[in-house]
């Protein structure tokens, strides 16, 4: 059984062991910056789920496209998530410079062959929403 004096003494040790580990700030800034994303910018937030069972046969083929769709010239911004409580459901959220650079980024035969294996994989095929980015960068 702890005597208060102890815990007292365990308490003081967690507090120092806590002071010495650096704060959970943001990093510094990496890539593409919100000040930097251009006027007219093409954003679009994507889902695709899989069919029961299929859940890690799309994760294989989809997690290829991440770093292709991000060495795009014209890509801004990339991710791909997937529900932590729901595996197999992903969301996509790309920003591309345009419109145009969206429909070929879409043109891309890596895209081409990973549409081509949904009718397999996906429950339903992709929803696609075209956004439009309302907070721009300010000057």
């Amino acid at each position: 059984m702890f005597r208060p004096t102890s815990i007292r003494s365990l308490s003081l040790a967690i507090v120092a062991a806590i002071s010495n580990v650096a704060p959970a700030t943001a990093r510094e800034p990496v890539g593409l910056r919100y000040d930097e994303i251009p006027e007219g910018a093409y954003a679009v937030v994507a889902e695709v789920r899989a069919r029961p069972g299929k859940e890690s046969e799309l994760r294989q083929v989809t997690l290829p496209l991440v770093a292709k769709v991000r060495a795009e010239p014209n890509n801004l911004l990339y991710f791909l998530h997937e529900d932590r409580e729901v595996p197999g459901h992903f969301i996509f959220y790309e920003i591309f410079a345009n419109e145009t650079d969206f429909e070929a980024h879409n043109a891309m035969p890596y895209v081409k062959e990973w549409f081509a294996k949904l009718p397999e994989l996906a429950d339903g095929g992709v929803k696609v929403m075209r956004m439009q980015i309302l907070a721009p960068a300010s000057d």
